[in-house]
């Protein structure tokens, strides 16, 4: 057990971030979330309805997960990558409809894509190959995207791009983005809700009010990181010894 007494409400539309230590357990509550594995116990709704009561395929239509594994294919183009977004949907030989090549195109105008819809993927910086990630997730058109750590191996500017398109797309789609992230101090400035891990407890809030309520204090130990809640930021301490 990682984790026990978990009570958390994820809002439509809204960027969500889910953040802890490392080895906390931020990975494992999201596959618990996807029903990629069981709970131990407790219950999970997802649309009011029993998470553990959807089919493979009636899920697809609802959940849409980016992960940190490579793509089976990067010779794919760009386009042809999103197109895959929309595979719960398609027969069984998997053709495309007119509907769904306008979901895609769609997909591609909402991530700023469209230059690039036609390059293989091998040949996109780390950046553009998370946007394509995030635009075949939109083409699946779920009401729920689950990220794991999608700002990994970013720079600064393009983990905060990556994040501030998650929440336009949050606002825009009505669509629930719900990503486990390391950038905690990005997380605080970006995000409409966070979900605190934090040694068997897990947290729920605005960051405003999981400042309020002093829950960042207590996130790592003190002796070389404190949050300063007046900047909502984590600060490193000083620890070179005068001579």
């Amino acid at each position: 057990m990682i984790a026990e007494a978990i009570d958390v409400t994820i809002s439509r539309g809204k960027l969500v971030a889910l953040v802890g230590a490392n080895g906390i357990g931020k990975s494992t509550l999201l596959r618990t979330l996807a029903k990629i594995q069981e709970p131990l116990s407790g219950e999970i709704l997802l649309q009011n309805k029993l998470l553990h009561s959807y089919s493979n395929a009636a899920l697809a239509r609802e959940i849409s997960l980016v992960l940190t594994e490579q793509i089976p294919s990067k010779n794919l183009t760009v386009v042809e990558l999103i197109a895959l977004g929309r595979q719960p949907y398609t027969n069984w030989i998997g053709n495309l409809s007119k509907n769904d090549h306008a979901i895609v195109e769609s997909a591609l105008k909402k991530t700023n894509l469209l230059e690039l819809k036609h390059r293989k993927c091998y040949t996109l910086s780390d950046g553009q190959l998370q946007k394509v990630m995030i635009a075949r997730a939109l083409a699946q058109d779920t009401s729920m995207i689950i990220l794991d750590e999608p700002t990994t191996h970013l720079d600064m500017y393009h983990k905060a791009y990556v994040l501030n398109l998650l929440k336009k797309l949050a606002h825009d789609t009505q669509k629930t983005m719900l990503f486990s992230t390391h950038e905690i101090d990005l997380a605080i400035q970006l995000c409409d809700e966070m979900i605190v891990m934090n040694n068997g407890s897990v947290f729920s809030g605005t960051p405003c009010e999981l400042i309020e309520q002093g829950i960042f204090e207590a996130l790592f130990p003190n002796d070389l990181i404190t949050f300063d809640a007046s900047s909502g930021s984590f600060k490193v301490k000083n620890t070179t010894s005068k001579t």
